[in-house]
Order: C-alpha cells, then structure tokens, then sequence
C-alpha cells in the first residue's frame, strides 16, 4: 500500500477550450509539476491533493490516478505492461477492478480485447503479490480506466465515480442545459468576483447563475457529493474529512454576490428556483418569469447567456430572430460585459454586434463559439 504522502500522478480530463482555467485551479490546491496536452492536465501530488482535486476542481470532469505508461503494438506488450504495474498500492484482496477505455489510431484497435488483456493481467499481478488465485472482487469499486493513443498505453484508476459535472444540485434539466464544467469555466474567464452581480435573461435550469455563485463565494462545487475513493481503505477517512472541513471553512459567507435570472418559461423558472435551493445558494438568486425583450442588464454586472439554437431550418430561423432580440435588449461594454456561448458560426451578425474575443469551447460533443464583449 502506498503511504500517504507519497507523490502519485494525477491526470485530470477537461473540455477543449478549458485547460488554461483547468491548470489555475490545480495550482491553487497545490499540483505540482503540470503537464497540458489537449483536453487533459497530468500533475504529482498526494492523497490529500486527490482530495482537493475531487471537492475543489470545478472544470475538470474527473481525477485519475495514472499508473504508468507504456508502448504496446501487440496484446503480449500490453499484458506484460500492464503486469509490470503496481496495482497492489491502490487495490487489495476483495477490491472490484472492472475495465474500460479507448484506442486510438494505434495496432491495438478493438477495445473488448484490450479490456480483456488488460484485465487478466492485473490479475496475474495481484496473484503473485497476495497469493491467492480468486478474486472475488466484493470490495468498493476500483475503476481501471485506459487509453491507448498512437500505440501508447497509459492505465488509471478513477478515484471520481461519477462525473465531477454532477455536483448534486441539478438532478433535473431542461432540453439544452450548458454542462456544469463548461459553465464554471466561462464564469472563471469572466472573472466573476465576490461582489460581482451577474444576469442570465435565459437561465433554464440556472447553472450559470449557480455556478457564478459557487465562484463568487468560494464554494467547493464538489462539496456536496461523494467520491468513488471515499470508500477506498487505502485513503485514510481523515483525508477526505480534513479536505471537506477546510472547504466549508474557506466559504465566503459575508460576500455581496448578487444573481438574476430570468426565462419565458414558468418551468423553468421553478426549476432553477430548485437547483438554487439544492446547490445552498437560493438566498443569492433571483428569478423571475419574463420574456428577453424586457430584459434590460444593469450597470457594472456581468449577463451570461446560452440562448436556443434549432437543428431543423425552422428552429434555426426561430433561434436567429431571437439572437437578434437578445441584441436590441443587451449593449455590452466594459462596465457591462456579455459571454454568450452557441453553435451558430453567424451569431454575431444576427446579434448585431462583433466580439471582443471568441474562444472555441465545446458542451458536450457540440463545436461552440464563446463570444465575449467586455471593452
């Protein structure tokens, strides 16, 4: 077992578009030596860097721990790479380890296989290590996750379970919600701040009001779920509860935020009302029913937007009618900056006013623009 202030890699998966707000936030809790790549930021810590990663990282989609890394064109290469890892620092006799991943344009290309390899490997492993040859895997979840990119093998185990998106509070949503992760990292480009006081004329189920709100004061998104390493023996409970109790010390309890949104639909109203409520942010939100066209931003706040967007031409004309609405209600400037994020490549001809600054960004599997006007 690995002791616990022992430096492990830790790997953290995030939107394209989002490493460089990724990167801020692991420093913050104390990641060291940071690699980027595309979508992904690998950096060395302890168990109670694993820890704050999980309570703290609002951009990042989930903690992994990287085992190792290897080159493998052929299935003996990956059993013997696999094998050469030390498993036995994360799991023990009754642990589950199930298996999953991707290849990618490498010699190994069919993911059941690998899986499979992969799996009888780690096993072999763990046989010499404890001398036993049955597993019965009865224990918490373990989850071996691998990727296999230009013939490169690197194995991980998830210490997140389910995605770090999935703070708790939005259990439901409406048809276009903007993902947790993605909103949060638009919110930390706008820089809201302790005093900020922000709008969404468009809130839907409110995740850019409630994560503006966990930015604004200091909230832990994470602090309110669970983790898949919680229930792991080889993390001592007290590093979870240290981490956890440090979160709720850190909150700002006396910050001026200020929140306002606003929807044509009664629905979705009540439904951020309830994520507000959940998220432990409802006294810093209002939100009303009203159409954009009476919407009208105050000085020296902040408006957020994902407006509508159609996938038949009807929709399409629908959505650009109201983009051009959006443009006679809202005149951004550096006392009243926008961030509206859509997949319409032509929005800001049919809003009517150019960018300050686009950046590409993606929700989910959907190419999206973020357009920024804050001059």
């Amino acid at each position: 077992m690995i002791k616990m202030d022992k430096l492990i890699r830790l790997s953290c998966p995030c939107l394209f578009g989002l490493e460089s707000v990724l990167s801020y936030e692991i420093k913050k809790i104390g990641g060291e030596n940071l690699k980027v790549t595309d979508g992904k930021i690998s950096f060395d810590g302890d168990f109670n860097t694993l820890a704050k990663a999980n309570i703290w990282l609002s951009t990042a989609e989930r903690v992994l721990i990287e085992i190792g890394s290897f080159e493998a064109k052929s299935f003996e290469e990956l059993f013997q790479g696999v094998k050469s890892l030390p498993f036995e620092n994360f799991i023990g006799k009754q642990d589950a380890f199930p298996v999953k991943g991707y290849s990618l344009n490498s010699a190994l290309h069919s993911v059941p296989d690998c899986q499979s390899i992969i799996k009888k490997a780690i096993v072999e492993r763990l046989k010499g290590i404890y001398g036993i040859n049955w597993f019965d895997e009865s224990g918490s979840v373990h989850q071996v996750q691998f990727s296999i990119h230009k013939d490169i093998a690197t194995i991980f185990l998830d210490t997140s379970g389910a995605g770090l998106h999935k703070r708790g509070y939005r259990r439901n949503s409406n048809a276009a919600p903007i993902k947790e992760t993605l909103a949060a990292g638009i919110v930390d480009l706008a820089r809201v701040r302790s005093n900020s006081t922000v709008f969404d004329p468009m809130c839907g189920s409110g995740t850019f009001l409630i994560e503006s709100a966990y930015k604004a004061l200091n909230i832990a998104p994470g602090l309110r779920r669970n983790f898949a390493a919680q229930s792991w023996t080889q993390i001592d409970d007290k590093v979870w509860a240290d981490a956890r109790a440090e979160a709720l010390e850190s909150i700002d309890r006396l910050g001026e935020f200020k929140a306002f949104g606003f929807d044509i639909d009664d629905a979705a109203v009540e439904l951020t009302q309830s994520n507000a409520r959940k998220a432990g942010v409802g006294s810093k939100l209002v939100i009303k029913q009203s159409d954009i066209s009476r919407f009208k931003q105050s000085e020296n706040s902040i408006t957020f937007c994902n407006p509508p967007y159609g996938e038949r031409m009807l929709e399409i004309k629908d959505a650009e009618l109201l983009y051009k609405k959006l443009g006679d209600r809202l005149n951004p400037s550096k006392e009243r900056p926008c961030y509206i994020i859509t997949p319409h490549e032509e929005f800001e001809r049919f809003f009517g006013k150019k960018a300050d600054k686009r950046r590409k960004l993606y929700n989910g599997m959907i190419k999206c623009q973020l357009y920024m006007y804050f001059k």
